[in-house]
């Protein structure tokens, strides 16, 4: 009977860990978005001096996830070797930091940024 509480007891927690879990995790859609639509869209549009510079697009997540000229800027769980991370949080040279000539970002932005790279950038 002891044995049967326990299974019961982990398969409740467990259940809680995983509700929690989902709770936490970051949208692309409702949190992601908004950050690059604020901060990117100037010039990472169709057209837009970064596009035309970098060949990054951040209109849809299908653009952001092919990246630039020269490959990904995401890569799904790594935010520390995300470029796009790497950049916004200003890791990078000054020269190639972004927003290009703006302020840094709000920490939590980027805070939300990085957590979506480690839950593996999903399109959610």
């Amino acid at each position: 009977m002891r044995i049967f509480r326990i299974l019961v007891l982990l398969i409740l927690v467990g259940g809680m860990c995983m509700a929690c879990s989902k709770k936490n995790e970051i949208s692309f859609a409702q949190q992601v978005m908004p950050i690059l639509k604020e901060n990117c869209f100037p010039c990472h549009q169709s057209g837009g001096v970064g596009e035309l510079a970098s060949g990054l697009n951040v209109e849809t997540y299908q653009n952001l996830m092919k990246g630039t000229k020269n490959g990904p800027v995401v890569q799904p769980g790594q935010s520390f070797a995300s470029t796009l991370h790497v950049l916004v949080d200003h890791k990078a040279d000054d020269t190639i930091n972004m927003p290009k000539g703006g302020n840094k970002l709000a920490k939590e932005k980027i805070e939300i940024i990085g957590q979506w790279i480690n839950q593996g950038a999903k399109d959610n």
